[in-house]
Protein backbone atom coordinates (compact mmCIF):
# COMPACT_ATOMS: atom_id res chain seq x y z
CA UNK A 1 0.00 0.00 0.00
CA UNK A 2 1.53 3.13 -0.75
CA UNK A 3 0.30 6.58 0.82
CA UNK A 4 -0.07 9.86 -1.45
CA UNK A 5 2.95 12.13 -1.34
CA UNK A 6 1.89 14.92 0.70
CA UNK A 7 -0.60 13.44 3.82
CA UNK A 8 -1.58 14.72 7.24
CA UNK A 9 0.37 12.19 9.09
CA UNK A 10 3.75 13.24 7.15
CA UNK A 11 3.66 16.44 7.15
CA UNK A 12 2.35 16.83 11.20
CA UNK A 13 5.75 14.58 11.97
CA UNK A 14 8.05 16.59 9.99
CA UNK A 15 6.73 19.57 11.52
CA UNK A 16 6.42 18.15 15.31
CA UNK A 17 9.87 15.89 14.71
CA UNK A 18 10.34 14.13 18.23
CA UNK A 19 12.44 11.87 19.06
CA UNK A 20 10.29 9.87 21.12
CA UNK A 21 7.51 9.83 18.75
CA UNK A 22 9.78 8.70 16.18
CA UNK A 23 11.32 5.39 18.89
CA UNK A 24 7.82 4.40 19.61
CA UNK A 25 6.85 4.30 16.00
CA UNK A 26 10.08 2.35 15.16
CA UNK A 27 9.38 0.00 17.58
CA UNK A 28 5.87 -0.56 16.79
CA UNK A 29 6.84 -1.47 13.41
CA UNK A 30 9.72 -3.62 14.80
CA UNK A 31 7.15 -5.68 16.87
CA UNK A 32 4.24 -6.46 13.83
CA UNK A 33 7.15 -7.20 11.35
CA UNK A 34 7.76 -9.94 14.12
CA UNK A 35 4.82 -11.20 14.40
CA UNK A 36 3.99 -11.29 10.73
CA UNK A 37 7.03 -13.43 10.39
CA UNK A 38 6.81 -15.79 13.05
CA UNK A 39 3.10 -15.77 11.56
CA UNK A 40 4.40 -16.33 8.39
CA UNK A 41 7.36 -19.01 9.08
CA UNK A 42 4.45 -21.14 10.81
CA UNK A 43 2.00 -20.82 8.22
CA UNK A 44 -0.74 -19.36 10.45
CA UNK A 45 -3.62 -17.17 8.45
CA UNK A 46 -4.18 -14.19 10.26
CA UNK A 47 -7.62 -15.21 10.47
CA UNK A 48 -6.41 -18.22 12.14
CA UNK A 49 -4.52 -15.76 14.58
CA UNK A 50 -7.30 -13.71 15.57
CA UNK A 51 -9.06 -17.12 16.71
CA UNK A 52 -5.89 -17.71 18.75
CA UNK A 53 -6.23 -14.20 20.38
CA UNK A 54 -10.42 -13.87 20.86
CA UNK A 55 -10.52 -11.24 18.50
CA UNK A 56 -12.00 -10.14 15.03
CA UNK A 57 -9.79 -11.01 12.15
CA UNK A 58 -10.48 -6.79 11.12
CA UNK A 59 -9.14 -5.74 14.88
CA UNK A 60 -6.13 -8.28 14.49
CA UNK A 61 -5.16 -6.72 10.78
CA UNK A 62 -5.32 -2.88 12.39
CA UNK A 63 -2.58 -4.17 15.04
CA UNK A 64 -0.66 -6.15 12.57
CA UNK A 65 -0.79 -2.83 9.98
CA UNK A 66 1.93 -0.95 11.49
CA UNK A 67 -0.10 1.82 12.27
CA UNK A 68 -2.34 0.84 15.24
CA UNK A 69 -1.33 2.02 18.41
CA UNK A 70 -0.17 -1.33 20.14
CA UNK A 71 -0.88 -1.30 24.08
CA UNK A 72 1.20 -3.81 26.09
CA UNK A 73 -1.99 -5.93 26.90
CA UNK A 74 -2.37 -6.59 22.96
CA UNK A 75 1.71 -7.63 22.89
CA UNK A 76 1.44 -9.48 25.74
CA UNK A 77 -1.94 -10.95 24.16
CA UNK A 78 0.12 -11.93 21.18
CA UNK A 79 3.13 -13.26 23.13
CA UNK A 80 0.98 -15.38 24.74
CA UNK A 81 -0.77 -17.09 21.66
CA UNK A 82 2.44 -17.77 19.51
CA UNK A 83 5.03 -18.74 22.64
CA UNK A 84 7.93 -15.70 22.26
CA UNK A 85 8.76 -12.73 23.63
CA UNK A 86 8.50 -9.84 21.03
CA UNK A 87 9.56 -6.81 23.66
CA UNK A 88 12.82 -9.05 24.79
CA UNK A 89 13.98 -11.82 22.41
CA UNK A 90 16.13 -14.54 23.87
CA UNK A 91 19.55 -14.13 22.54
CA UNK A 92 20.22 -17.00 19.64
CA UNK A 93 23.66 -18.63 19.54
CA UNK A 94 25.47 -19.73 17.25
CA UNK A 95 27.97 -22.53 17.61
CA UNK A 96 30.86 -21.69 15.27
CA UNK A 97 33.23 -24.70 16.29
CA UNK A 98 36.25 -25.38 17.92
CA UNK A 99 39.91 -25.79 17.80
CA UNK A 100 42.29 -28.14 19.24
CA UNK A 101 45.39 -28.01 20.09
CA UNK A 102 48.20 -25.75 21.26
CA UNK A 103 49.31 -22.28 20.29
CA UNK A 104 50.43 -23.81 17.17
CA UNK A 105 47.00 -24.99 15.72
CA UNK A 106 45.45 -21.60 17.13
CA UNK A 107 48.13 -19.72 14.73
CA UNK A 108 47.28 -22.03 12.05
CA UNK A 109 43.72 -21.64 12.44
CA UNK A 110 43.98 -17.77 12.58
CA UNK A 111 45.86 -17.68 9.74
CA UNK A 112 43.23 -19.98 7.33
CA UNK A 113 40.27 -17.96 9.12
CA UNK A 114 38.02 -17.03 6.14
CA UNK A 115 35.64 -13.79 6.22
CA UNK A 116 31.80 -14.88 6.36
CA UNK A 117 28.68 -12.74 6.52
CA UNK A 118 26.01 -14.63 8.65
CA UNK A 119 22.96 -13.55 8.80
CA UNK A 120 20.08 -14.49 10.38
CA UNK A 121 15.86 -13.71 10.01
CA UNK A 122 14.62 -11.81 11.92
CA UNK A 123 12.82 -14.56 13.78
Amino acid sequence: MEFPKENILDNWLEENQNPEIDRFIERNLEITQKVCAILKKRNIKKTEFAKMLDKKPSEVSKWLSGLHNLTLKSITKMEVALGVNLMNPEPQYVYLGMVQGGAQDITSAKNDYEQSYYTQDAV
